[in-house]
């Protein structure tokens, strides 16, 4: 039962991050190589009508230790049954793939949008500043002359 109850967890892990992994992704670009495999599984069984591995895997597990099983699948059981709403409803079937679709559309949007700007748009990386002597003793760097001297120190606890 521990072990069934472990895939369960999973299973609802695998979801909420591909409801909300594309928008996660906007803040941690990495994201996407977890997102993009789960979501297209995700959506491949979907399309294909094929029970979800994971479902079957909990099932199985609940069985073998004598646990009865449920019919409706995992957001049925776990999600819509709780509510009192028909997992097999059109209603519900349009918000399943809403809820699914929007986000995630938003956020690779967002992705490719970012992906496509141009170089100099956009974020603004500051560059590091090489500072560099110059011959008369001046301290030079990309931002141009300091006023301080080579030679000179600040007095401590003082900045510049």
């Amino acid at each position: 039962m521990v072990l069934a109850d472990v895939v369960a967890l999973v299973h609802g892990a695998a979801v909420l991050l591909m409801l909300g992994g594309a928008l996660l992704a906007l803040r941690r670009r990495r994201v996407v190589y977890v997102h993009a495999p789960v979501s297209l599984g995700i959506l491949a069984v979907n399309l294909a009508g094929a029970p979800c591995p994971l479902t079957e895997l909990e099932l199985a597990l609940r069985a073998r230790a004598g646990e009865p099983g449920y019919p409706d699948g995992f957001l049925g059981h776990y999600v819509f049954q709780p509510l009192g709403l028909e997992l097999h409803s059109t209603v519900v079937q349009i918000g399943i793939y809403t809820v699914a679709l929007l986000p995630n559309v938003v956020g690779y949007g967002l992705l490719v949008a970012r992906a496509m700007r141009a170089p100099g748009q956009g974020r603004r990386s500051v560059p590091r500043r090489a500072v560099q002597p110059g011959g008369d003793g001046v301290r030079r760097s990309a931002a141009g002359p300091s006023r301080m001297p080579a030679g000179r120190r600040l007095p401590s606890g003082s900045q510049r």
